[in-house]
């Protein structure tokens, strides 16, 4: 079977290619990819290449497809796999393998899998980690949230902390405490606060902070103070630009003391060392933004590692179990990462889009894989709409639902976007 794929031929060099997928064997499963959204991550490998860690082939003479954020349908099950999947069951992946202790990981490793595709072939190694993930909601697109969503419960999980004389770590952020969200309303953060204020184990008051007014503002209109307050979470949002001490600041608005978990969302020196100010006795910080400065290195107290029992977690994806989570909670309404997409594409505008990925505001980047389509930011469709009906009936489906993409939307697009 023919295939539609962004590949990486090299640094910088993504490219639209079809190609010849491979017959499936026993122990494969082919699959019809229907949605990906574009990961920072993915922007990462396009900057490094073959020097990312997780690609294993000369990428001149294998290139791999990108994208790791996929939702779709199963087309063929190999019979190794005929007893627990079925053909035409939607799916999600969780990425992170951990297989043998590698990195290998779909979206970067291999030739025949990855999220910006039309069709791929699952290996074996997926289903064997138990990465293969029904998913029974009636859209695609939230199952491509479902891995971020993941990476999100992942950093909240591996948060510890410890007793006076202990040396057990009690996992997870300190249940009823205090949480900063630094850097906090990207597309990531805003999973962050809508993970902290629904998930069980939850924290009393959690501080968010940014630079910027307008996406603290979005934040604060998204996910309310009052939603907050419902599940027992005090919710502030502060902009830090011009204030003149952070850490005087921020102490105050949380009672005069420092923070049990802090987590650090974009990978900026002054940002981890705010972060590392900011934590009190037994206090942990995530910094959960990855860097693609293989060097990138900061200052951390370490009187405070040995006195007040500082400590730094750092996590890079989710495992199954998180995904699991996700998806369960995004099933029975618990979560609605939805609001992270601001952006939707076609196959087409992925090499771009992921090359320049830092440079385009807003959120997520969502991808139908087998549609030939710009990449549009869902605030622009009502003008896009004046001129192109598509574009218009999209923007009226979105307007009903406050701005956000929507099954409506996304069945419509489907229907009528021109294929690749």
């Amino acid at each position: 079977m023919k295939t539609k794929a962004i590949r990486i031929h090299g640094v910088d060099d993504l490219r639209l290619d079809e190609f010849d997928l491979p017959e499936i064997k026993d122990d494969e499963i082919l699959a019809r990819v229907v949605s990906d959204s574009i990961c920072m991550s993915s922007h990462k490998l396009a900057m490094q290449g073959a020097g990312h860690k997780r690609v294993r082939h000369d990428l001149a003479a294998n290139p791999v497809i990108i994208g790791h954020e996929f939702c779709g349908v199963l087309e063929k099950v190999g019979k190794k796999w005929a007893d627990k999947f079925k053909a035409g069951q939607k799916f999600a992946i969780q990425p992170a393998l951990n297989y043998g202790g590698t990195l290998w990981a779909p979206g970067y490793s291999y030739e025949h899998i990855g999220g910006d595709a039309t069709y791929v072939v699952i290996p074996k190694e997926v289903m064997e980690m138990n990465c293969l993930l029904e998913y029974k909601a009636d859209n695609f697109f939230m199952g491509s949230l479902s891995e971020p969503v993941s990476c999100i419960v992942g950093a909240f999980h591996a948060q510890y902390h410890t007793k006076g004389g202990s040396y057990v770590h009690e996992m997870g952020i300190v249940e009823g405490g205090t949480v900063a969200l630094l850097a906090g309303v990207g597309p990531m953060g805003l999973g962050a606060i809508d993970y902290a204020i629904h998930c069980g184990r939850k924290p009393s008051r959690l501080v968010v902070t940014d630079i910027d007014d307008a996406r603290l503002a979005r934040a604060a209109s998204l996910l309310t103070v009052a939603e907050a307050g419902k599940n027992g979470v005090e919710l502030i949002y502060v902009n830090t630009k011009d204030v003149a001490d952070p850490v005087e600041h921020l102490k105050k608005i949380n009672g005069g003391k420092l923070f049990d978990d802090v987590f650090v969302f974009a990978p900026v020196k002054p940002v981890v060392e705010l972060g590392d100010r900011l934590l009190g006795h037994d206090g942990c910080l995530n910094f959960f933004a990855g860097p693609t400065d293989a060097s990138f290195s900061a200052m951390f107290n370490f009187y405070n590692v040995h006195y007040e029992y500082h400590h730094i977690v750092g996590t890079s994806g989710g495992n199954t179990d998180d995904m699991i989570e996700s998806l369960e909670m995004m099933a029975d309404g618990r979560l609605n990462p939805v609001f992270m997409i601001t952006h939707v594409g076609g196959l087409n505008a992925v090499p771009e889009t992921t090359i320049k990925l830092d440079k385009i505001p807003g959120g997520k980047k969502l991808i139908y894989t087998h549609k030939r389509l710009d990449l549009v930011a869902i605030a622009d469709f009502a003008e896009r709409g004046k001129t192109d009906p598509f574009y218009a009936k999209l923007g009226e489906f979105c307007a009903k639902a406050g701005g956000l993409w929507n099954k409506q939307a996304e069945d419509y697009l489907l229907e009528h976007a021109p294929g690749i």
